[in-house]
């Protein structure tokens, strides 16, 4: 809300990988044609709040807006690139002036309270991609945010892979 109102900003994009479906933001949003959501996270049958499956879309003018992509326990890497991969193809056609990356690190494996196995190269990855991406559609703009994690090393490891590739001149 508050890019919009100090920046005029309309069409936004929100990709959260934290490992909790929505952090606030889901149903907040989910009539908002404007804002776009596209969520890994771990399978709600699993992990609190027990919400974000495939199903949840969008209502009303906002339908089809919102992807939810949960994974199972024990999802690694490889099943994290391949859900991300599924981000890439639900945003290909879509404008937005602004991302927020929501680059929570309880999905890292260790996480205390999570049952994703990742490492912190499914951060780097989604920093590469949405880092490119932000070039070529929103003019550059790309927020990231932390959210959650519970363990100390992984949140530095995580967010480090994201503030490095926010700072290349890569666009790879």
């Amino acid at each position: 809300m508050y890019a919009r109102r100090k920046y005029d900003l309309k069409k936004i994009l929100y990709v959260d990988i934290d490992a909790h479906h929505g952090d606030g933001v889901f149903y907040e949003f989910e009539h908002d044609p404007d804002l776009i959501i596209a969520d890994i996270h771990e399978d709600g049958s699993f992990l609190y709040p027990g919400t974000g499956f495939e199903s949840e879309t969008g209502s009303g003018a906002a339908k089809g807006t919102k992807l939810n992509l949960p994974l199972s326990p024990g999802a690694t890497d490889r099943d994290f690139i391949s859900a991300f991969t599924k981000i890439e193809d639900f945003i290909e056609s879509m404008k937005f002036e602004l991302i927020i990356f929501q680059c929570g690190a309880d999905g890292l494996s260790g996480d205390p309270l999570t049952h994703l196995k990742y490492s912190d190269k499914s951060h780097e990855y989604a920093a590469q991609v949405l880092h490119r991406i932000a070039h070529e559609k929103s003019g550059g703009r790309i927020i990231g945010l932390g959210g959650g994690g519970y363990n100390t090393e992984n949140l530095a490891t995580a967010w480090n892979k994201v503030v490095e590739v926010f700072a290349s001149e890569n666009l790879t």
